[in-house]
């Protein structure tokens, strides 16, 4: 049913190269890696454009998932709902028309005090160092948006929602606001670790909204960062998981699901009685174009089965799928239709 997918988060302008090991020394980048843009990476943003080969695609994490849920289930059109923040802008434009491509309903928030967002993906081999300026993106206002009638509409004909951690940076009270929806209604809420400092430096943060977080995904890096900030006691990523899973909930009616990827090793899910795992597609390391956007497309294929109300084997099979697909393209972009059963 359309608008049966609801995503909230920060929209932004992936601007994509191959680089060498010098740049993201002289900007101090982990290989593998997102952060939030400084004053010293200011220069990087002209840089790569000036010295790499740069192509631009539509991302932001969440925005990423809603497409990659739309693309997997095709008909109708606008099952995924988008709410960001964008500026008045070239940028903007692209975001706009890409997501109209997309075929998911967007409902940005366009303000003109700061530029639209944009990203800059770092890609070496098969791994990818993103950071992100924000800018237009960590504008979003709960009252100048969220909470607009027709806007408040579109939250409440949704059944599951998903919101990146990356969104606590930029605006709590809005995602408090759907998560307690959720909440309240039984609907599933669904949010991601997204990355370390967000485990680290938002923690508070990410501890407010957990109790309403029915479904969380993130990887092993995240999970181990959340692990050590929690005093979780151990980097095994079936013991995280299982005390993830077990931290405290308010929707006592649903069961949380944690859901932890590991690159190429096996999917590790615990929901209220075990840990299971699944292992992912095999591929071929020469058949990686760039792992840019795998998270995102996992998180994206789950979805999309998650929506049907399809059982937890079928979302992981529809996760590993999507993530298969999307790590052989540049960027979070995807073939014209599915070949998913």
């Amino acid at each position: 049913v359309s608008n049966s997918l609801f995503g909230m988060g920060n929209p932004l302008l992936d601007i994509c190269a191959i680089v060498d090991k010098d740049f993201l020394d002289k900007y101090t980048l982990k290989p593998n890696d997102q952060i939030l843009a400084e004053d010293k990476h200011k220069e990087l943003f002209e840089e790569i454009v000036k010295k790499f080969k740069v192509e631009y695609h539509a991302g932001g994490a969440t925005q990423n998932s809603i497409k990659i849920a739309q693309w997997m289930i095709q008909q109708p059109h606008k099952v995924g709902t988008f709410f960001g923040c964008i500026g008045k802008d070239k940028f903007g434009e692209i975001l706009k028309e890409k997501a109209k491509e997309a075929h998911i309903d967007a409902h940005y928030y366009e303000q003109d005090e700061e530029p639209t967002g944009t990203c800059a993906a770092c890609i070496t081999a098969d791994n990818r160092s993103l950071v992100a300026n924000l800018a237009a993106a960590n504008c979003y206002k709960k009252e100048k948006h969220l909470d607009l009638e027709e806007n408040w509409q579109l939250v409440e004909k949704a059944k599951v929602y998903y919101i990146a951690g990356f969104f606590l940076t930029v605006s709590l009270e809005s995602i408090l606001k759907v998560a307690k929806h959720a909440s309240e209604n039984n609907k599933l809420f669904c949010l991601n670790l997204s990355a370390p400092f967000i485990c680290q430096f938002f923690k508070d943060n990410l501890m407010q909204v957990m109790p309403y977080v029915d479904v969380l995904f993130g990887n092993e890096t995240e999970a181990t960062a959340f692990a050590k900030e929690q005093e979780f006691e151990t980097e095994d990523t079936k013991e995280i998981a299982k005390k993830a899973q077990a931290l405290p909930k308010v929707n006592s009616k649903r069961h949380r699901i944690v859901v932890l990827t590991q690159g190429k090793d096996e999917t590790v899910i615990a929901s209220s009685d075990k840990v299971k795992t699944f292992p992912v597609l095999k591929i071929d390391p020469k058949d990686i174009v760039d792992t840019n956007g795998a998270g995102d497309a996992f998180v994206g294929g789950f979805l999309s089965e998650l929506v049907q109300e399809k059982p937890l084997d079928q979302c992981v099979k529809a996760a590993h799928y999507a993530a298969n697909v999307i790590i052989r393209r540049a960027g979070c972009t995807f073939p014209e239709k599915p070949d998913f059963k």
